[in-house]
């Protein structure tokens, strides 16, 4: 099983909980999938937990530090501040919808990157056999959500 790991030097501007928690990980030999299903977040969520991209929940802190043995209250202090989302590349598009996109890379880039080597090891997903889909689904009070499906050989 392939866990993903975090090289600080390369990502000096992340946070301390994101030290703490790949620490953490790696010392218990987790994958995202298995530490999701304990803290009940899917895999991206998690991740992006990690990476400083999300706000923790109350519950979140409290199972993470069941989880891996922190004291409740340092993990508290580490988690409970507002998400870094986007503080890992500039972001020059200027076109709405385009930037849209790339804050969603921004924001579940890390986490994809890392959930993939996971399940499939060091690689890329190619941009070349590659397919995509979006649809349109419309929920119960009317609202429009777009579904973006992206599809690359690894």
């Amino acid at each position: 099983m392939s866990i993903a790991t975090l090289d600080t030097s390369e990502h000096p501007g992340f946070s301390t909980s994101t030290q703490t928690l790949f620490a953490a990980k790696a010392e218990k030999g987790l994958n995202f999938e298995q530490i999701a299903q304990y803290i009940g977040r899917n895999e991206v969520g998690t991740a992006a937990l990690f990476y400083g991209q999300a706000k923790a929940r109350p519950e979140d802190i409290s199972k993470l530090s069941e989880l891996f043995q922190i004291p409740h209250s340092e993990l508290e202090k580490q988690l409970n501040g507002f998400p870094h989302r986007g503080k890992a590349v500039e972001m020059p598009p200027r076109e709405p919808l385009i930037y849209r996109l790339y804050e969603i890379i921004q924001t579940y880039g890390y986490a994809y990157k890392a959930i993939l080597n996971e399940k499939f090891g060091d690689g890329i997903m190619s941009g070349v056999s590659f397919s995509t889909n979006v649809e349109k689904e419309t929920d119960d009070d009317g609202s429009s959500w777009a579904v973006i499906t992206l599809r690359g050989k690894w």
